[in-house]
């Protein structure tokens, strides 16, 4: 009878300890996030960095940055998407437009999750958007509001009827951002011609053209002017041209106003939605795109007593601007 105890005390003990044992191993889990840039400018590194601090504060050391820049390069984009994907890592951060495009056409099971993303329903192509992508793919847009974008032209420019609206070409969410605030600009009475390049080699004679043709400009979250903003500025700011743009850093980089987001908030709260799915707490296809809770009226003080610009109560000056 001791032995048949015994023997059943030490199934009972071992079956604890296996018990224990999973317990124990379901809290080990480890992951690898693949970050893919399209290129190095202050509100893509801002997100960025905002996402990683996210994710560190949620998992600790269970997680691990694979964190690539594709300098503004579209073939480098593909190749470094196609890395992490050959590597099977558990999600892939795709910031900007550019690099959400290339990893929505490369897989369908890795999650995905974009930020710095205008317009989810013009990027990926889907007629009648509805807020959610579904499938593998969720995240963030800097969506500003775009008629108060246009409404900065009225409150500090009034006496302004030309406005030259530049982007790339490459960016279809820039094209719907200038195309929004070009009907807004017209409904106020005001003339827009628009401007595109195709890359930041042609872009110096783009800026060129359209300071020499307008009264002043507008340049949207576009991230090759975002990345050469001082191609802009070296030929607007001469000119006594005053230029509006999509987000603070670059109306730091030689804007005078803008109505912008945190790109690091933003990226923080697409590092939650990360945790959320890694953690098997949400599902990706079900989750809906999110949008910056707040919006600022910002400016550059240096560029706006230069160029004679009186701001509105309302308008918070920006830090560390072009000066």
């Amino acid at each position: 009878m001791k032995k048949i105890f015994s023997l059943l005390l030490a199934g009972t003990m071992m079956l604890g300890m296996a018990a224990c044992s999973e317990d124990s191993s379901s809290g080990d889990d480890t992951y690898t996030v693949g970050i893919c840039q399209i290129q190095p400018h202050v509100a893509l590194d801002a997100a960025t960095q905002g996402f990683q601090d996210a994710l560190k504060k949620e998992l600790g050391d269970k997680v691990t940055f694979k964190v690539q820049d594709a300098g503004g390069d579209q073939s480098a984009c593909t190749t470094i998407i196609n890395s992490f994907v050959s590597e099977n890592v558990d999600l892939i951060l795709a910031n900007a437009t550019p690099v959400l495009q290339t990893a929505y056409n490369a897989t369908q099971t890795i999650p995905i999750l974009g930020t710095s993303v205008t317009e989810y329903g013009v990027a990926l192509d889907i007629k009648d958007f509805s807020g959610t992508v579904g499938g593998n793919v969720s995240g963030t847009s800097d969506l500003a509001p775009l008629d108060q974008q246009a409404e900065l032209f009225t409150e500090l420019l009034p006496d302004k009827n030309t406005i030259g609206l530049i982007y790339c070409s490459a960016e279809a969410n820039s094209k719907y951002q200038v195309e929004k605030v070009k009907g807004y600009l017209e409904a106020k009475g005001k003339t827009c011609k628009v401007y595109t390049f195709t890359d930041s080699n042609d872009m110096s004679g783009v800026c060129t053209t359209a300071v020499s043709e307008c009264e002043a400009i507008y340049v949207p979250t576009d991230n090759t002017v975002a990345t050469y903003m001082s191609i802009l500025d070296q030929v607007a700011r001469p000119a006594k041209v005053p230029v509006i743009t999509g987000e603070e850093g670059m109306c730091a980089g030689g804007g005078i106003a803008t109505l912008s987001i945190s790109y690091y908030d933003l990226g923080y709260a697409t590092g939650l939605m990360a945790a959320k799915i890694l953690k098997g707490e949400a599902k990706i296809s079900e989750m809906p795109i999110e949008y910056a809770p707040e919006f600022t009226k910002k400016y550059n003080k240096a560029i706006c007593d230069e160029l004679g610009i009186t701001v509105p109560e309302g308008y918070t000056a920006i830090e560390n601007s072009a000066e």
